[in-house]
C-alpha cells in the first residue's frame, strides 16, 4: 500500500523578498541623508579643492544675513563668546565654522580668534567642488 503525502512541503527559504526589503532601506536612508544639514541655520558653504572631514565638537554657524548659532542653538553675535567659552571649559577642542561664502571675512576672523583665544582647533567647513 502506498502512502504518500500529495504536499510536500518545501525547505528552502527564499531571499529575494529580504534583498528588495533592504535595497529599498538603503536608498531611503542615502535620500533622507542628504536632505539633513550640518547646521541648525541652512549655510552656502564656499568650495574648495581639499575639504577634509573633522569630528565637530562645537559647530559655529553664521548665514548671509548675519544669524548665529552655535551647536544648533541660535544666539546673538554678543552671546558666541560666553557660550564658546562654556562649550570648552576646560579642555583643548575642535571648533568648525560654518560660514556663509556671501559673510564678509571680517566675521570670520572675528569668531576665528574667539575660538583660538580659547585655545580650540579651529576648521572651516567646506564643500568640494
Amino acid at each position: 500500500m502506498g502512502l504518500q503525502a500529495k504536499n510536500k512541503v518545501e525547505s528552502a527559504f527564499s531571499m529575494s523578498s529580504m534583498t528588495d526589503i533592504i535595497f529599498l532601506l538603503l536608498i531611503f536612508f542615502m535620500l533622507t541623508s542628504s536632505f539633513i544639514t550640518p547646521s541648525g541655520l541652512p549655510v552656502n558653504l564656499p568650495s574648495s579643492e581639499t575639504s577634509d572631514i573633522v569630528m565637530q565638537e562645537v559647530t559655529v554657524s553664521v548665514t548671509k544675513d548675519l544669524r548665529y548659532s552655535v551647536n544648533d542653538k541660535i544666539v546673538g553675535r554678543e552671546q558666541i563668546k560666553s557660550e564658546l567659552t562654556t562649550l570648552l571649559e576646560g579642555k583643548k577642542g575642535q571648533v568648525v565654522l560654518h560660514i556663509d561664502k556671501e559673510v564678509p571675512v571680517e566675521y570670520l576672523v572675528e569668531i576665528g580668534g574667539i575660538a583660538a583665544g580659547l585655545e580650540a582647533n579651529v576648521s572651516i567647513a567646506t564643500q568640494p567642488y
